[in-house]
């Protein structure tokens, strides 16, 4: 069942990922003008490399939340979160101080991962 949640749950998180990209660049464009980083469309093998990496972080909290025994909901939201902190925010914080990765893009990409290990989180507890 854990096996048919992560599948699910990659290929939404990859749904709602790309939905999300295509609302927010526009706004990301207007902020930034020139400085914007032009992704382009995504072909095919970015497609499939996107999929996998979506499963992976999928089947990653799937681990995690039944290690710690926070697999059904709401417990498993709450993981999201934590994690989301601990891992996404911390690293996108990094990039900004030193990378000099504009805030505006960090926040978007925060607001993806955020997005996707909260649907993660939702479908992998309603599996459970």
């Amino acid at each position: 069942m854990i096996a048919w949640g992560v599948a699910v749950a990659a290929v939404a998180a990859f749904v709602l990922s790309s939905v999300y990209y295509v609302v927010v660049s526009p706004l990301e464009r207007r902020a930034l003008g020139d400085r914007v980083l032009d992704r382009g469309r995504p072909g095919p093998l970015r497609v499939v490399t996107e999929l996998v990496r979506t499963a992976v972080v999928a089947a990653g909290f799937a681990w995690v939340a039944a290690q710690a025994g926070l697999l059904a909901l709401p417990s498993s939201l709450l993981l999201a979160l934590v994690l989301w902190v601990a891992f996404p925010v911390v690293l996108l914080t990094g990039s900004i101080i030193w990378e000099r990765v504009p805030w505006q893009t960090a926040a978007i990409h925060a607001g993806d991962w955020l997005l996707k290990l909260l649907l993660v989180a939702f479908v992998l507890g309603l599996v459970h």
